[in-house]
Parts: structure tokens; sequence; C-alpha cells
């Protein structure tokens, strides 16, 4: 061996015992491996603080679904009666009824007109149409449904809240719409065309449930999967996320009452016999475990890769309980229904319309016993819906104290009314987007000049879900303090389908 070689042997020993022996200090970097860690006990926190907003959403949504079973037809009953007896007592103001009780009567027409138009659908028919179909056409009708849901439900409120609003402005000023009929008949076919996408939705889904190799049911769970493609490879910001929060809420809501739908009809084929209940049951917690393992996952991600942390699903379900409780107040501008629907996007009607046609088809109330049934399993609605306002009002007041949003709900907001001090406080907090726009129904807006100053921070299209930020300032600002200004933003003013700019679906 030659001394050139023993010198490349020993630099080849020097090189191995270097590499087994190098070291290295972590701390040198200790802010990145700090961050590194929290991201990982981000991603562990995300499916324990996205449940915690899931449940609390939910049951704001069986909240507003259950008034429409419960609280509605009795409010419309204390309505028509007191339009009957209006003669014994005098008309003690111009209104007939109030702004609120024209808004429940037509709720409740529409509700019953479309039940009845709903009969001269053929579940059966629509059944074995879609059974025919081969599995891939099935796949794309599902997936085209979702997103006409979507649309449908993007539409249907923005229909709604023209047709109380048509219903209830002051007569006084002068008229700029196209009349309350024309507006009530568009509600009603909005409702019933919603309500028979739904139907299809969940036929779908009793086809796949029926099917023998189950592939149907397979490629339509896979289809939440693919939303994950689609999502966490985008750039999200908190209010982007809390738009996709609500959304899935309403998703998963949906999806409960379309099971509920498919086990009615199942158990109605097989003489209501228990035993095929469990042969369901597996087929029914895929589905539901299917859904919450894609939110988890899309959500751990998306904040993960936009630096979120796991702490603003707590904001978001004080934003919700903030909505909660502003409407159960003295002077509220909307009905508690009304607001879910235009922050979720979640609208009650159609699916009840839908579920109170399956159950009438599918359960035969004969005999008076049956209709004792049927009193008492009302009773327990409203037992239900009762008990789940009180705590949901409850647990709202704690999360809204939590979040010191209360100066929010008493904080006097300076309104200009006609022949008043444009300084009198109200005691209402206005928002500048959801709650000003649309408004309601129950609380008219006043109308103010052009040559009167603005008071209160309003939201166009171009300018959105900024908040009060000081003394409005010019429109002429220049394009870097705009962008400094819409920065601000806050999730009291984000409404989920009237929002310009990204949408996340």
């Amino acid at each position: 061996m030659g001394s050139a070689d023993l010198r490349t042997y020993l630099s080849l020993l020097r090189f191995i015992s270097a590499e087994l022996t190098r070291g290295y200090f972590l701390e040198h970097n200790e802010a990145k491996y700090t961050e590194r860690r929290e991201r990982v006990y981000t991603c562990m926190r995300i499916p324990k603080e996205l449940e915690k907003l899931m449940f609390f959403g939910i049951f704001l949504c069986l909240d507003a679904f259950l008034y429409i079973f419960t609280l509605l037809p009795l409010r419309v009953f204390l309505a028509m009666f007191r339009f009957i007896t209006l003669p014994c007592y005098g008309l003690r103001d111009r209104r007939l009824l109030q702004p609120a009780q024209v808004c429940d009567m037509l709720k409740g027409v529409i509700l019953v007109i479309c039940y009845f138009m709903m009969h001269y659908v053929d579940y059966s028919m629509m059944y074995h149409l879609i059974r025919g179909q081969s599995v891939i056409k099935l796949y794309i009708i599902y997936n085209m449904l979702e997103v006409a849901d979507r649309l449908f439900s993007s539409f249907g409120q923005d229909i709604l809240d023209a047709l109380y609003w048509t219903a209830t402005e002051p007569k006084e000023r002068k008229r700029a719409h196209i009349g309350v009929i024309p507006h009530f008949f568009m509600a009603v076919l909005y409702v019933f065309l919603h309500a028979i996408l739904i139907m299809v939705q969940a036929t779908t889904l009793n086809v796949a449930f029926n099917s023998h190799n189950k592939s149907l049911l397979t490629i339509m769970m896979s289809n939440n999967f693919v939303e994950i493609k689609g999502s966490v490879f985008k750039k999200f910001e908190k209010n982007n996320l809390f738009q996709m929060s609500n959304s899935d809420i309403k998703e998963r809501f949906t999806n409960y009452v379309l099971l509920l739908i498919v086990c009615l009809r199942n158990m109605e084929q097989f003489s209501w016999n228990p035993d095929h209940l469990w042969v369901l049951f597996p087929d029914v917690c895929m589905v539901v475990a299917s859904e919450i393992a894609v939110d988890i996952v899309k959500h751990a991600f998306i904040t993960k890769f936009n630096d979120i942390t796991a702490d603003v699903y707590s904001e978001y379900r004080a934003s919700l309980a903030f909505d909660l409780v502003s409407s159960r107040q003295k002077n509220a501008y909307t009905d508690y229904s009304d607001s879910v629907s235009r922050r979720m996007g979640f609208i009650p009607l159609p699916l009840a319309v839908l579920l109170i046609r399956v159950v009438t088809s599918s359960i035969k109330v004969q005999g008076v016993l049956a209709y004792l049934c049927v009193v008492l399993f009302y009773c327990g609605l409203i037992s239900l819906k009762v008990l789940n306002s009180i705590v949901l009002l409850g647990k709202s007041c704690q999360y809204v104290k939590e979040a010191k949003m209360e100066e929010k709900l008493f904080n006097p907001v300076p309104t200009a009314t006609p022949g008043k001090s444009a300084g009198k406080p109200q005691s209402m907090f206005k928002s500048t987007h959801d709650e000003n726009r649309s408004t309601s129904v129950t609380n008219q807006p006043v109308h103010q000049k052009d040559n009167t100053p603005s008071l209160l921070v309003t939201s166009n299209s171009d300018q959105f879900l900024t908040t009060p930020d000081g003394e409005e300032k010019d429109i002429s600002q220049d394009s870097s303090e705009l962008k400094h200004r819409s920065s601000k933003k806050d999730l009291l003013e984000i409404d989920r389908f009237t929002i310009c700019g990204n949408r996340i679906d």
C-alpha cells in the first residue's frame, strides 16, 4: 500500500468518524423549532376546537329548524287571532299586524302551500328513475345537486328577505318594488323547487344505501375527500375560514336530516322492522365518520398552511353566540332563524317542507290513540325546542362574556332620524354589513339625504367586512390606506352568501 493510498484510507476513516460524531445545536435556531412544535400542537387541538364549534353550530341550526315545527304555528295562530279580533278592540295604530306577525303569516302560508304542492311529486317514481341510472351518472348528478343546493341557498334567502321587507315596508314611501303578490309567488316557487332538489338528493342517497355492492355510496363518500384537495392549498384568512366553517356546519346538519329521511323511507318499506335499522346503522356511521374526518383534516391543514391558531374557533363560536344574544333583545333587527340563514346559508323552510311530506307519507295516523300520540309528540317537540333555546342562550351569554363583546350589545350608536337629534343613542348594536343591509323586517331603516353626513360606516360591494374605525374617512383615500383599513375585519359582519371578494366553498 502506497503513501497515497494510506492517506486516502485515513481520510475516509476521518470522514466516517466525523459523520458518526458530528453534533449540532438546535438552540441556535430556537424560534424556528418552537414554531414547528406549536404547529404540531395546533394540529392536535384542531379536532377538539373544531368539533366544539360544530356542536354549537349544529344546535343553532336545530333550534332554527325546530322553530318551524313548534313556535311558528303558534305564532301564526296568535297573528290570526289578532287579525280576527281586531274590530273588537279598535285600530289603535295604522298597522293591522306587527311586522314580525306579517312575516310569520307569510312563512306559515308558504309552508302550507308548498306542502300541498309536494303531494304532486311522486317519491316512488323518482326513486326508481334514479335507481335505473348508472353509477357514474348518479355520481355526476349528486355533485350537480350539491352545487345547485348552494346556489339555491344563496339566492333563496334574498328572495325571502325581499318578500318580508316588501310586505312590511311603510306605505307612505314611494313604491320601488313590483308588489307583494309577485314576491310571494317567487318565494313559493323557490321553496317548492328547493324542496324538490333536496328530495332528489335524499333519493340519490337512498339508492346508494340500497345498492348491493355499495359502490355508489363509496364513490359519494370519496367525493368528500376531493374537497380536501380543492381547499387546503388555497390561501385563507380568518374570515374566509369562518365562512367555510359556517358552510361545513350547514352541510353537516343537512346531511343528518337527509340520513333521517333515508332511514324513514327504508323503515317504511320494511314495515318498521327494528332489525332493519341495525342493517342501516353501519352505513349511517360510515357517512357521518367520513364527514367528520374530512372536516378535521381539511381544517387542520388549512390552519397549518396559513399560520392560523386553534383559538380562532373560539372567536367563531363567540360570533355565532353574539347573533343569538342580539336577536333575543327587545328591539332586535331580525328574527333569529333568518339570522342563522344569512350567516350559514341554512334555510329551514324547504327542508321542513320535505320532512313533513316524508313523515306524513311514511307514518299513517289512524284512531284516537294515534292522534293522542301525535299531540304528545308535538308537546315533546315544543319542550325540546324550549330546552334547547334556554341552553343555547345561556351558553351564548357565556361565550359573549368570555370574548368581552358585551359592550357591542349595549353600546349606543348614533342615528339620524327626522325631527330628532342625530346624537340620540339606540340600545342595539348595528353591524355595518349584515344587519344594516338586510335587517329586517321588524325595524325599518331611516332614509337619509345625500347631504347628511354618514354616522355609521356602511359596507359597499368593494369595501366588505370593514369595521367602524374611528371617524368616517374620505372616499378618495389612496389605495394603501384603503388596503390598511380593509384588513381590519369583524367576524360579526360576515354574510355567508352576499359577501364580495374571496368566496370559499
